[in-house]
C-alpha cells in the first residue's frame, strides 16, 4: 500500500513539474519566442535533441525576463540588444547562446553569469572593439567562440585564459593588425582557427606554435605578400590551410615544408605568376590542391606538381591568363583522379600530360580557347580511359576552318600532324610600366609540335638564349625573361620569338621605365635584287638595328598570271632566294619588317625574270661546239691509230713477234686489243660506288 502511495505521489509530482514547465514555456514562448525541441549538433558534431528557445529577429532590447529553466539552446540573433544585466545562471543546462547581429560593444555589458555547461557562444556581427584579460573565464567548458565580423583592434595577452577546452575560434573580419603568440597559450586543444580578413601587417616566426592540435588554419584576405619560413613551426597536426585572396607573388613553399601532415592547400586568388618546380616539395600527404582564380597565373612549369603520392585532386580553374601547362608539369602523381582545368586561357593540353597520370578518371577542359591542331588531336583518339567533363562546352577557337566547332566533332585526321608555334596573347601584356631599380619578369609560352624553342630580342637587337649568362638578363628554359635592376637604358621593345622546324611566332612587349620610352629613330629599309635567272632571283636587305623581319611577299604583275606568295624569316636572315618563278614575267617583291619600336617598315622593288629561250640557246650553242670539237678529235685519233696499225702490220719483224707470243701464251689468254677485262670493269664499278671516277 505504501509503494502504491509512493508511486502515486511520484506521478503527481512529475505531472505538477510538467505542468509548471509547460506554464513557464507558455509565458515566454506564446508572447515573444518560439519554443520547441530541435536537432542540435555539438562542436564535435555529435547529434542531440535540444530544448530551443528561438527569439531571433524580434526587435528585442534585452533578453526575456523569464526563460524556461530547461532551456538548452537560446537563440537571440538579429535583435537590438546592447546590454544584459540579469545573469542566466539559472539556466544550468544551457549549451549554446547566439547573440549575433546585435548592438553589443563590450563584453562587460553582457553579464551572462557562470555557465559551466555552455559549449557555443556566438557574438559575431556586433560592435566589439576589444577583449580584455579573463573576459571569458565564466565559460570554462566553452568549445566554440565566434567573435568574427566585429571591430576588434585589441586583444589582451590573457583574453582567452582558462579556455583550455576551446576547439573553434573565429576572429576573422576584424581590425587586428598583429597576431600575438600569447593569445594561444591556453588553447592547446584548439582545432580550427579563422583569423583572416584582418589588416595584419605580417605573420611572425613561431606565431602559432602553442596550437599543437590545430587542424585547420584560415588566413584569407589579409594582403599577405610573404610568410616567414618558420611561421608554421609546431603545427604538426595541421591538415588544412587557406591563403585565399592574399598577395603572394609565389608559392610560400619554404613555410609550407614545415607542415608535414598537410592535406588540403588553398592558394586561390593570389597573384602568383608561375607554378614552378619545387613549389610543393615534401608535401607527401597532400590530397587536394586549389590554384583557382589567379589573375596573373600564366604557366604551370615542368615538374611543378611533382612526387605527391597521395594527391587525388587538382583544381586550376578560372585563371584568365593561364595559357600553358608544360607536358611534364604533373609527374609522379599515382593517385590523381580529378584534374580541373576549365575556364582558363589554354590553347592545348599535351597528350603525355594526361597519359602520365595512371589513375586519372576525369578532366575538365571546357571553356578554354582550344586551338584544334596537332597538339590537341589526341583528345579525339582517346580510348575512353579518361572522361572529359562537359564536352559540349569544349569548342575550337582556331584554325579558321574549325572555329566554333565542337572539339569532339573534328576528326583527328583532319588536324595537322605537325604545327607552327603559337604564342598565347594572354601570356604577355602589350606594355609593362616599372620604376628604376626594380626587376621584372615577362612570361612567354607557346604550344607546337615539334616542341618550340624560345628566345628574346632586346631593344638593341641582342639575342638572349635560355640560361645565357648576363648581368642584366636571364631567360628561363620555359620562356620567362627576367630583367634585373632596370634603368631607363633598358626601356624599349622586347620581343619573344618561339620557333621550331616548321616556322615561328613572335610577340612584343613595350617596357616603360619611369614613364620613359625611347623615341623611334627614322631608319629606312634597303632591298636589292641580284642573281637574275628565268626561274629564280636572289634578294638581300640591310635591316635597321634591332629589327625583326616579319615576312617577305612577292607577286606577279602580269594579267595572264595572278600569283602571291609569302615567306616568314627571322632577324638573322638577310638574304632570300625566290624560286619557281616564271620566265619573262614581271614581279613585285616586298620586304616587311616589324622593328622593336612596333614600327612596320616596308620596301618594294619590281623586277622581270629573263627569257628561258635565250639562256637555253646559249647553252645549246655551247654544247654543239663541244660536240664538234670532240668529234674532230676522235676522227683525227682514229686516222692516226689506223696509220700506225697499217705500218706495224706491214713490218716483217712485228709479225714475227706476234706469232711468237701466240705460241708461248696459253690458248685461253690472248691479247684483246680495243677491250678491257671483266676484272677491270668490276674495279671501276667499285670506284663509282665510292664516289671516285
Amino acid at each position: 500500500m505504501k509503494d502504491l502511495l509512493l508511486a502515486v505521489c511520484l506521478l503527481a509530482g512529475l505531472a505538477l513539474k510538467n505542468s509548471v514547465q509547460t506554464s513557464e514555456w507558455r509565458v515566454v514562448c506564446l508572447k515573444l519566442c518560439k519554443c520547441e525541441v530541435r536537432p542540435w549538433f555539438s562542436p564535435s558534431s555529435m547529434y542531440n535533441e535540444a530544448l530551443t528557445v528561438d527569439c531571433n529577429d524580434q526587435g528585442l532590447l534585452s533578453l526575456p525576463e523569464r526563460l524556461p529553466s530547461d532551456t538548452q539552446v537560446l537563440l537571440s540573433q538579429a535583435n537590438n540588444i546592447a546590454k544584459i544585466s540579469s545573469p542566466l545562471e539559472s539556466l544550468v543546462h544551457l549549451m549554446e547562446v547566439d547573440l549575433s547581429q546585435n548592438n553589443i560593444s563590450s563584453l562587460s555589458d553582457i553579464y551572462l553569469g557562470h555557465l559551466p555547461q555552455l559549449l557555443s557562444l556566438h557574438l559575431e556581427e556586433n560592435w566589439l572593439s576589444s577583449l580584455h584579460d579573463n573576459c571569458l573565464a565564466h565559460f570554462p567548458n566553452l568549445q566554440e567562440l565566434y567573435i568574427n565580423h566585429n571591430l576588434l583592434s585589441l586583444i589582451s595577452a590573457e583574453a582567452f585564459k582558462g579556455l583550455n577546452k576551446l576547439l573553434r575560434l573565429h576572429l576573422n573580419s576584424n581590425q587586428l593588425r598583429a597576431i600575438r603568440t600569447e593569445w594561444f597559450h591556453d588553447l592547446s586543444q584548439l582545432e580550427i582557427l579563422m583569423i583572416g580578413e584582418n589588416p595584419i601587417v605580417r605573420i611572425r616566426d613561431m606565431n602559432f606554435k602553442p596550437l599543437i592540435n590545430l587542424r585547420s588554419l584560415v588566413l584569407t584576405r589579409m594582403n599577405l605578400t610573404e610568410i616567414p619560413d618558420s611561421a608554421l613551426v609546431g603545427l604538426d597536426k595541421l591538415e588544412s590551410i587557406s591563403f585565399y585572396d592574399n598577395m603572394f607573388p609565389k608559392v610560400p613553399q619554404a613555410a609550407l615544408r614545415q607542415v608535414l601532415n598537410l592535406k588540403f592547400l588553398d592558394l586561390n586568388k593570389n597573384p602568383i605568376e608561375r607554378i614552378q618546380r619545387g613549389d610543393f616539395v615534401d608535401m607527401v600527404h597532400l590530397k587536394e590542391l586549389g590554384i583557382n582564380s589567379m589573375p596573373e597565373l600564366v604557366s604551370i612549369d615542368s615538374f611543378a606538381i611533382h612526387n605527391l603520392p597521395e594527391l587525388t585532386k587538382i583544381e586550376a580553374t578560372n585563371n584568365p591568363r593561364l595559357s600553358y601547362i608544360h607536358q611534364n608539369a604533373f609527374s609522379k602523381l599515382p593517385r590523381l583522379e580529378s584534374l580541373m582545368l576549365n575556364s582558363n586561357a589554354l590553347r592545348a593540353l599535351h597528350r603525355i600530360t594526361v597519359e602520365s597520370l595512371p589513375n586519372l578518371q576525369e578532366v575538365s577542359l571546357h571553356s578554354n580557347p582550344i586551338y584544334c591542331d596537332c597538339v590537341i588531336r589526341w583528345i579525339n583518339m582517346n580510348k575512353n580511359k579518361v572522361r572529359f567533363m562537359e564536352p559540349d562546352a569544349l569548342f575550337c577557337s582556331g584554325p579558321l576552318e574549325f572555329q566554333g566547332h565542337l572539339v569532339r566533332h573534328v576528326h583527328f585526321r583532319e588536324m595537322a600532324d605537325i604545327c607552327l608555334p603559337l604564342i598565347s596573347p594572354e601570356s604577355l601584356p602589350d606594355q609593362v610600366n616599372v620604376g628604376s631599380g626594380h626587376s621584372i619578369s615577362m612570361h612567354c609560352r607557346a604550344f607546337a609540335d615539334p616542341e618550340p624553342e624560345i628566345y628574346w630580342v632586346t631593344p638593341s637587337g641582342e639575342k638572349i638564349l635560355p640560361q645565357m649568362v648576363s648581368i642584366k638578363y636571364y631567360l628561363h628554359p620555359e620562356g620567362t625573361f627576367d630583367i634585373y635592376d632596370i634603368s631607363e637604358k633598358e626601356a624599349g621593345q622586347y620581343t619573344c620569338v618561339a620557333h621550331n622546324l616548321i616556322g615561328s611566332d613572335m610577340r612584343s612587349v613595350s617596357v616603360i621605365v619611369n614613364g620613359y620610352y625611347p623615341v623611334p629613330t627614322n631608319e629606312s629599309l634597303h632591298v636589292q635584287v641580284k642573281g637574275m635567272e628565268p626561274h629564280s632571283v636572289s634578294i638581300s636587305w640591310v635591316p635597321p638595328k634591332g629589327s625583326l623581319v616579319s615576312n617577305i611577299k612577292w607577286s606577279t604583275m602580269s594579267n595572264r598570271l595572278s600569283l602571291q606568295f609569302t615567306a616568314h624569316v627571322l632577324s638573322d636572315v638577310k638574304t632570300f632566294n625566290l624560286t619557281h618563278l616564271h620566265p619573262l614575267t614581271q614581279y613585285e617583291v616586298c620586304v616587311e619588317i616589324t622593328d622593336l619600336q612596333s614600327r612596320h617598315l616596308k620596301n618594294c622593288l619590281n623586277f622581270s625574270t629573263t627569257d628561258d629561250s635565250v639562256s637555253k640557246g646559249k647553252t645549246d650553242n655551247g654544247i654543239d661546239l663541244l660536240y664538234s670539237i670532240t668529234a674532230l678529235l676522235l676522227i683525227v685519233s682514229a686516222v692516226v691509230c689506223s696509220f700506225i696499225y697499217i705500218l706495224r702490220r706491214s713490218d716483217p719483224l712485228y709479225r714475227k713477234l706476234i706469232n711468237q707470243q701466240s705460241e708461248i701464251l696459253p690458248s685461253h689468254i690472248k691479247p684483246m686489243w680495243g677491250s678491257r677485262s671483266k676484272a677491270s670493269d668490276s674495279a671501276n664499278e667499285t670506284d663509282l660506288r665510292k664516289g671516285s671516277i
